[in-house]
């Protein structure tokens, strides 16, 4: 192997064989050193030496890019740092790459921020959940500030959503508390839905390998992060007895806007939430087969169906047709009420009753329909709720004319009870109030 001092000249030179695919030139000052010159015209120093009884070759650079001096520096280190030692520089480039690569892994790892793993979480368990438990993950970590589907303005960001920019590795025992501490005050009730669901959360993030021990150990186990955890207890008497119905109908009937009185009597004789109630559309009422289609939470691309009892069809059919709402306002900017509380509050106080809530008079729906044994599906069914398997035996979705038998029997024992007088008028094959006297 002839060897040549390496001059700029000689180097520029320097060109692959007719015939070859390389051919070499060797440096007489750093032994080893070598410059290749490729068919397709580059040429690169490389560094060649025995290990182990072995010729092993290495890389050193392209000739456009490194000087001969600095191929010469190249080679000698080699030599010595490797090759003198019983290191092969390839495996020493590879161990070197590998822990780089490690240590840019690990500093992502560190770097992860909530939001993002939060999302990666929803991605993996989204099979594994029901669509209602999924969507309340979306919900509890929203940022808000989008347009309302239904209704005028944006939603609201929810409880998690402040912990979106923050690194997994700042999810310590303090930031939680102080997060849970900042929530309770506003929404109680969420904030401690949103802790179960952050803790599911690091629960999977530590079995996770993207971010197993990024989050600090018993980050929400520490005794100050459990008693910052809202104690929400179901709400005493947040519902309608049996005996209060005379006064709250009468009261609930004598609300000078009929529309606000037509929509308060809905909410308790069909248990609906207030949102499903509001965005009800005379499209959705049907007085023929005395139906609604319930724009449900639940089941949100399918809704559903419940009967339209006598009682509720004579209150809809006497409300004015202003728009495309069943409960709609002249005042609102979505044409529709929009905060009935006031009225309700008002007639509550009017009736000398004690406060319930909007929410109540669903939760009174519930309660009063077991006076008439009406099964907890049928309940359940017209409500909107999940049958329970264990209360009902076995899962089944009743049709439309099975659940009027119930609907129309609860609707009946209700106004019994609260004294009002409707009648069918049989020569106008009508239905009508009849006030209290």
């Amino acid at each position: 192997m002839a060897k040549i001092n390496f001059t700029a000249a000689r180097v520029a030179a320097h060109m692959c064989h007719e015939g070859k695919s390389q051919s070499f030139l060797w440096d007489s000052r750093a032994p080893g050193l070598g410059l290749r010159a490729t068919a397709n015209g580059s040429k690169s120093y490389i560094f060649q030496s025995k290990l182990n009884g072995a010729t092993v070759r290495v890389t050193v650079g392209d000739a456009l890019n490194w000087t001969i001096e600095q191929a010469q520096e190249r080679a000698r280190e080699l030599q010595s740092s490797f090759f003198d030692r019983g290191i092969d520089p390839r495996e020493h480039a590879l161990k070197e790459r590998a822990a780089d690569d490690a240590r840019k892994a690990e500093a992502r790892r560190q770097d992860a921020r909530f939001g993002d793993a939060w999302g990666a979480y929803l991605h993996a368990r989204k099979s594994r959940w029901s669509e209602r438990h999924y969507q309340d993950h979306v919900q509890h970590a929203d940022e808000g500030g989008k347009p309302r589907k239904r209704g005028q303005g944006v939603t609201t960001a929810g409880p998690l959503a402040s912990l979106r920019p923050l690194k997994l590795s700042a999810l310590t025992s303090e930031s939680i508390a102080q997060w849970l501490d900042g929530e309770a005050r506003e929404r109680p009730t969420m904030a401690a839905l949103s802790f179960r669901l952050l803790r599911g959360f690091i629960r999977w993030a530590d079995d996770t390998p993207a971010y197993r021990g990024v989050i600090p150990t018993d980050s929400y186990r520490s005794r100050s992060v459990k008693d910052a955890v809202p104690r929400v207890r179901a709400k005493e008497g947040d519902s309608l007895q049996r005996e209060q119905l005379p006064a709250w109908f009468a009261s609930v009937r004598n609300i000078g806007n009929p529309v606000i009185s037509a929509y308060l009597q809905a909410l308790l004789i069909t248990g609906a939430r207030r949102e499903e109630m509001l965005a009800l559309r005379w499209v959705d009422v049907d007085f023929q087969w005395r139906s609604l289609s319930i724009a449900d939470k639940v089941e949100q691309h399918t809704g559903r169906t419940i009967p339209l009892t006598p009682y509720l069809a004579a209150l809809l059919g006497a409300l004015p047709r202003r728009n495309e709402w069943v409960f709609s306002s002249t005042g609102s900017q979505s044409g529709h009420v929009e905060e009935p509380r006031v009225a309700h509050n008002q007639a509550l106080g009017v009736a000398g009753l004690p406060h319930v809530s909007l929410h109540g008079l669903r939760r009174s729906f519930g309660t009063l329909a077991e006076w008439c044994e009406v099964p907890v599906g049928v309940v359940a069914q017209i409500q909107g709720h999940r049958p329970s398997a264990i209360a009902e035996k076995h899962y089944r979705r009743r049709p439309l004319d099975l659940l009027r038998k119930w609907h129309d029997n609860i609707e009946v024992w209700m106004l019994e009870q609260a004294a009002v007088d409707f009648r069918v008028d049989i020569a106008t094959a009508g239905l009508r109030v009849v006030q209290n006297e």
